[in-house]
């Protein structure tokens, strides 16, 4: 019993991890990619996000919810994992490896993040608005953080499509999880792009 609960608890640690809370990562690097376009239109961008109804329910049953069950789940992961790298210098090793650093460093940054954006605004702070994003960036070291955040938490998401194929049985064999590694490299590659050129938008 207890490793069937452990072996579900797995795969829906998984699913979560791309559904909704990867798909959430792309939404919102996709909204921040208005940036490019200018302050008027990333403005717009986030009116709109911020204009849908029950906001807060979708926020706290479609993010925060899913996003604390995977981050509780994935530190005990971490922590709990043999990793053998030093011994077997595999590509997997190793990715097995940064997949469990990327998601340490994802949470670090995603706390940070919504403290100094979601929190400060809903306590009357701040603003939520391109102004918000292009102070913030206004320090170097913060340029440097969210660089260092943003490609974790990108690397985090890709290698997890990878993780989720295998898990779910849909990539079964070598020549298919061959293929799935080109795909999520790919996949790392475009919107490690949107993120940090979004990123870049805001600094002046």
């Amino acid at each position: 019993m207890a490793k069937s609960h452990h072996f579900f608890n797995r795969k829906l640690h998984s699913l979560l991890g791309l559904f909704p809370v990867g798909l959430y990562l792309l939404v919102h690097l996709v909204t921040n990619y208005q940036a490019t376009r200018g302050e008027a239109a990333f403005n717009q961008a986030v009116a709109f996000l911020e204009s849908l109804p029950f906001l807060i329910v979708l926020e706290f049953v479609l993010i925060y919810l899913p996003l604390l069950f995977h981050a509780i789940l994935g530190i005990y992961i971490a922590f709990q994992a043999k990793h053998n790298v030093s011994s077997f210098g595999y590509f997997r090793n190793h990715m097995f490896l940064w997949q469990r650093l990327t998601g340490i460093i994802t949470l670090i940054f995603i706390s940070w993040h919504v403290w100094e954006t979601r929190i400060q605004y809903a306590l009357g702070a701040k603003e939520l608005n391109y102004q918000m994003m292009v102070d913030i960036l206004s320090n170097p070291a913060m340029v440097v953080f969210y660089t260092i955040g943003i490609l974790s938490a990108v690397f985090h998401f890709s290698n997890g499509i990878w993780s989720f194929l295998v898990h779910w049985g849909i990539t079964v064999g070598p020549r298919s999880q061959r293929a799935a590694t080109y795909l999520t490299m790919g996949i790392f590659v475009v919107v490690s792009f949107i993120g940090l050129r979004a990123m870049a938008a805001f600094i002046q």
